[in-house]
């Protein structure tokens, strides 16, 4: 189980959660419950951002034209400088809801060392939904490996901005802004959905001539 691909999936996917999860109720969960994310939709859709770094800077062009964020568009930018569409790139494969990839050996790993814990909704073979609690002793470990390996920090920074971009969109919501691409949206059922590096490279060029202009 405990394979390097998986405890690199691990990492990711603590990340999102450190991120990418709200606020406990009071006196609802155990003391060292710190967040919550809710939806295994929604850990899919901040991982599908996680592993393909041109929809990434795609959303953030979109923040430039929407509001005029120079930070995103900065940030787009350096997507492409430091050639993370090729780089950091990890397929996932899209099934009938879209962007999917089982998750039990890594979250496996975060919950043997009770990074997270996770509490399913509904009955055994009609769940409907999970929420994954992290622990303080989870968000810990995020600030420790950040700190003790710098090619870490990555994980870390890029879960931030992932979830910024998501905001508090439920699953659904971020899974429909993704399908808004058509190369996502027509990507045959079990393929590994489609880059749009090439494309969203372009559109890049066109407002950085823009703003010299």
């Amino acid at each position: 189980m405990d394979n390097p691909s998986d405890r690199q999936s691990a990492v990711r996917l603590l990340a999102c959660i450190v991120a990418g999860g709200r606020d406990p109720e009071p006196g609802k969960w155990d003391g060292d419950v710190v967040a919550i994310l809710d939806g295994q939709a929604r850990l899919q859709a901040l991982d599908f951002w996680m592993r393909y770094p041109d929809y990434l800077a795609n959303e953030l062009l979109n923040a430039y034209v929407d509001n005029g964020s120079e930070k995103a568009f900065d940030t787009a930018k350096r997507i492409f400088d430091d050639r993370e569409p090729d780089l950091r790139h990890l397929p996932m494969i899209r099934y009938h809801f879209g962007a999917f990839e089982p998750l039990d050996n890594a979250l496996a790993i975060l919950r043997a060392a009770d990074l997270i814990r996770i509490k399913r909704i509904g009955q055994p073979g009609q769940i409907q939904r999970h929420l994954y609690l992290l622990t303080q002793r989870g968000l810990e470990a995020m600030d420790s490996l950040a700190n003790a390996a710098p090619e870490l920090v990555w994980y870390r920074d890029r879960a931030q901005l992932v979830s910024e971009v998501a905001g508090e969109k439920g699953g659904t919501a971020l899974k429909d802004r993704q399908y808004l691409q058509k190369e996502y949206a027509e990507t045959e059922l079990s393929q590994p959905i489609r880059s749009i590096s090439e494309r969203v490279l372009n559109r890049l060029k066109e407002l950085e001539s823009e703003i010299q202009a």
